[in-house]
């Protein structure tokens, strides 16, 4: 069949907008098409757009043979515009409904669907994320971005507030900021490069400029993990601030981590409702235990670690077990922090994690910003810093003492979701296994 085009037509209202104040008056609407029934006397389907559903109601004998012709040849999630007159309906399911006296055809579905949207039809993830541009049409899908949209923008306006710049630093890059075995290597021309495993470096150098700089962007990890906490692509915010300590980024964190579940707790009352999440907003002080005194809680509890082991998940489990919500684990062993992390004697470190629960959302400390330290820490992880020269030149113009964080935007957005997999908070997920769509 031929498609309509909007030709002079645009959205009056969004269908959320469409309240019994406006009985009466003639609205423009345009969405998607979900349920479609004809009861032999009346036809209707209900449409769909970003900030909810409305009712569009077409009774045979006072809606002209276009339209219903119109509405005979409706799938389920075509694209459609709606002109029509507003009225009060208690059988409706908002008390509210649309009478058409037109209907556009922009865009019609091609069935049967992979996936049935409205969730009647239960599909496994996989299943979902093959057809992942449909299966964010679901309502969960949209309750989960608009929490992630809302929390970031809560991050975003706290950092500001707090005189932070916004900064984008590369994603192709020539060194390792950390292990080089995670780096993902890439063509670029006549030379090696990999893409980004973290912003550090860039944002390291930038303090030395605009003291207090932040990031959220991608960051590249080519690790094999295949668990439900962990991608190769992931949004990180983070940070670096100038003239400031590990303590100092810790209540930096403590505040943004606070104000993204408060902010969503009392703007997304309707989204969690869909998503069925009692968010609770964890209470401040986040509790902080040392790396020593978690090692001997879990070994209390019988998961047994040698002193300088990072925490593996079984660890992790255990402690969220024991402490439960947001809490820091701070003084980790020098051993196990990346070679730009400030030493606190010997074998400690100026570092921590923010834990909530099991996962691992953030880390960060102090980093070194003498050269000679810089350059001995290198050496003591092994890697050569002849290939880090451009890096090293910056601590020769002066950069000031500086920490800094990175928090995970993912692993962010599955808390305040109750996602249990993380692939389900991101829009187009990459791990090992899954390169498109």
């Amino acid at each position: 069949m031929q498609l309509d085009d909007l030709g002079t037509w645009r959205r009056t209202h969004k269908s959320r907008e469409i309240t019994e104040k406006l009985d009466g008056q003639e609205v423009i609407l345009m969405g998607r098409v979900g349920d479609i029934r004809d009861l032999g006397g009346i036809k209707f389907f209900i449409l769909h757009d970003i900030s909810g559903s409305i009712q569009i109601t077409a009774p045979r004998k006072k809606t002209d043979l276009k339209t219903l012709t119109k509405l005979d040849a409706l799938t389920q999630e075509s694209s459609v515009a709606v002109r029509g007159k507003v009225v009060r309906a208690k059988q409706a399911p908002r008390g509210v409904e649309v009478l058409p006296s037109e209907i556009r055809i922009l865009n019609l579905a091609s069935t049967p669907l992979p996936l049935d949207p409205s969730g009647k039809v239960k599909a496994n993830l996989d299943t979902r994320l093959d057809a992942r541009g449909l299966d964010l049409r679901r309502a969960e899908s949209i309750a989960i971005f608009k929490i992630r949209n809302q929390a970031l923008q809560s991050i975003r306006e706290y950092l500001i507030s707090q005189e932070f710049i916004e900064v984008q630093t590369p994603k192709i890059v020539a060194t390792a900021t950390e292990s080089g075995a995670a780096l993902f290597p890439i063509s670029y021309f006549e030379k090696e490069a990999f893409l980004s495993q973290s912003p550090q470096l860039y944002k390291e150098v930038l303090t030395g400029a605009f003291d207090r700089v932040f990031e959220v962007g991608p960051i590249f990890r080519a690790e094999e993990h295949d668990t439900p906490r962990h991608l190769n692509e992931a949004t990180s915010i983070d940070i670096e601030a100038a003239y400031m300590t590990a303590d100092d980024v810790m209540k930096i964190l403590e505040e943004l981590v606070w104000r993204a579940f408060d902010s969503v707790k009392r703007n997304c009352a309707e989204e969690l409702q869909v998503l069925h999440h009692d968010l609770e907003v964890p209470k401040r002080p986040f509790p902080r235990i040392t790396y020593d005194e978690a090692i001997e809680k879990l070994n209390a509890a019988g998961v047994l670690l040698n002193w300088g082991e990072d925490l593996p998940t079984p660890a992790e489990k255990k402690l969220a077990e024991i402490l439960g919500g947001a809490f820091f684990i701070v003084d980790w062993p020098l051993e196990v922090k990346p070679f730009y992390t400030f030493p606190k004697g010997d074998k400690l470190s100026d570092a921590f994690d923010l834990m909530y629960g099991e996962l691992e959302l953030a880390s960060g400390g102090t980093r070194i910003h003498s050269e000679e330290m810089l350059v001995k820490q290198m050496g003591l992880k092994g890697l050569n810093p002849e290939n880090f020269a451009s890096h090293l030149l910056n601590y020769r113009y002066g950069l000031p003492p500086h920490a800094g964080f990175g928090l995970g935007l993912d692993r962010l957005t599955m808390v305040l979701t109750g996602a249990e997999n993380i692939r389900e908070v991101v829009l187009f997920p990459r791990d090992r296994k899954r390169l498109t769509p």
